[in-house]
């Protein structure tokens, strides 16, 4: 939890509205459900992880200090209004993350990137933040002896400018960081320029970061993705980085008895007013980049599947032909949108990173977006896809269960888990490699305050064992709850390491 710099610690009492519409206008989660369902027991990150910890699991969490929050909680309204740290503020961000590390998060986030606003339409407080800031609190990370930094950035207009403020803070801290990158549709091939850069970094040898500073853990960057919205990291440690990418099934279902019961008239009326764009200040719709979804999904459809090129083929207008495929199925069906990674009308971007030995899987917002997306099947579809069903350009099954599990949890500093071996964590998905698929996403209204959110299952899993402990047969969860908060910094036994 805790990334692209949005959560709800440390807080004072009087931002808690601020957070909410923070995380409502980044991760996309209704400020009502946030407001019903936060008890806010808590201000220091430390006494948010206790209270994360109260709760029972079925899997195991970590969390990530988030800088909107921290960045608010040191400077208020200043944060804010992106005015700039003072020495001051930078010293106490940097105390604050120690604590944070020490208290058990597993590193660091925060967000560079236009595209991630609140509720109301300003920038997250971290948009600007400087180069003393961010290196202060990558200080504090590195002060506790242990701890990532997750960063997502636009890299653009200054992608120099940009990714120099991110090598230096690497270098000088010694702190790994790792970084979203993903295939802009606007820009395609800015990621190849990018995962260039670092791979420039991972040739090199960092630079004695000078007196008083700690020495990089060494000098390695990173990066990378598999459906439509891959992710780069960037890292000074010698792993591989980690690809991030996902799909995002557009939740455009309206009932077939709503349809059924619109005047002849109005029925027109509403095609030609999707076909125009809709209501004022909406952009047309793009069909040349809206598919079916079907009841198994296909988050890599072909070209010649949009709705523009049906209609097309049927003769008929796009706007009534999307009104028509909504309407079947009782009105459960989805239409899908690649959002990223499919500038090329396919996934082989994502394929290129994904095999790249730099990068490792990320990006799966399983628990964000949750009206839009339905990222929670993205390990499903990262086997079933690149290491079985894709007819060009798969992936070996073992470099996709190695991403999945030992790569992924190497990369955050957790060495305790993702292999099969004796004194390991005993956390194994037994699997039916043959029947293994996702299944169609669907709408449900059971958050706080009605909140909605998709849902997808998944078939071929036989057993999920956590801990082990069977927590899942096909499927279906079998009451026990043992997983934990695993706290940053500590053995299995949660006893702090020394740094």
């Amino acid at each position: 939890m805790g990334n692209c710099g949005v959560g709800f610690a440390p807080v004072r009492s009087d931002a808690h509205d601020r957070l909410i519409s923070l995380m409502e206008g980044v991760e996309d989660i209704p400020g009502a459900v946030l407001d019903e369902g936060i008890d806010w027991s808590w201000e220091s990150f430390g006494e948010y992880l206790d209270a994360v910890e109260r709760r029972p699991h079925d899997i195991d969490l970590c969390a990530q200090l988030p800088h909107g929050a921290l960045r608010l909680y040191v400077m208020g309204e200043r944060a804010a209004r992106l005015e700039e740290a003072t020495a001051e503020d930078a010293a106490a961000m940097r105390s604050l993350a120690t604590e944070a590390m020490r208290a058990g998060a597993i590193g660091f986030s925060t967000s560079r990137t236009l595209n991630h606003r609140t509720a109301t339409g300003d920038p997250t407080p971290s948009l600007r933040a400087g180069a003393d800031e961010l290196e202060a609190i990558a200080l504090g990370v590195a002060d506790a002896g242990h701890g990532v930094v997750e960063l997502i950035s636009d890299f653009w207009p200054d992608t120099d400018g940009e990714f120099e403020l991110i090598r230096a803070m690497v270098a000088r801290t010694g702190v790994p960081l790792s970084l979203s990158l993903a295939q802009s549709h606007r820009r395609p091939e800015a990621w190849r320029d990018l995962l260039a850069r670092i791979e420039g970094r991972r040739s090199r040898r960092t630079a004695d970061p000078g007196p008083g500073r700690p020495r990089a853990r060494s000098g390695s960057w990173s990066a990378c993705s598999p459906r439509t919205t891959p992710s780069s990291r960037s890292r000074s440690t010698a792993t591989s980085p980690r690809c991030r990418w996902r799909v995002r099934p557009t939740p455009c279902a309206i009932p077939r008895s709503a349809l059924a019961c619109w005047p002849t008239s109005r029925r027109v009326t509403s095609r030609r007013a999707v076909a125009s764009g809709g209501a004022a200040g909406r952009a047309p719709i793009d069909y040349e980049r809206l598919y079916p979804l079907g009841d198994v999904p296909d988050y890599e459809p072909a070209p010649e599947t949009s709705v523009l090129r049906l209609a097309k083929a049927r003769g008929v207008e796009p706007a009534a032909l999307m009104l028509d495929l909504l309407s079947e199925n009782d009105g459960r069906n989805f239409l899908y949108t690649p959002f990223s990674n499919y500038a090329d009308g396919n996934l082989d971007a994502c394929g290129e990173m994904l095999a790249h030995p730099h990068t490792i899987f990320g990006l799966g917002d399983g628990g964000a977006h949750v009206g839009l997306i339905s990222d929670a099947s993205f390990p499903t579809y990262a086997l079933s896809h690149w290491a079985r069903d894709r007819s060009h350009g798969r992936l070996k099954v073992g470099r996709v269960v190695e991403q999945l599990t030992s790569a992924t949890a190497a990369a955050v500093g957790l060495h305790d888990r993702g292999i099969l071996a004796e004194g390991m964590r005993a956390d194994v998905n037994v699997i039916d490699f043959d029947r293994l698929r996702c299944a169609a996403p669907f709408m449900a209204y059971d958050l706080p305050a009605g909140g909605k959110r998709l849902l997808q299952g998944a078939r071929g899993y036989r057993a999920t064992v956590v801990a082990g402990t069977i927590t899942y047969r096909d499927g279906e969860p079998t009451g026990a709850l043992p997983g934990r908060l695993v706290r940053g910094g500590r053995d299995t036994a949660g006893t702090p390491l020394a740094s």
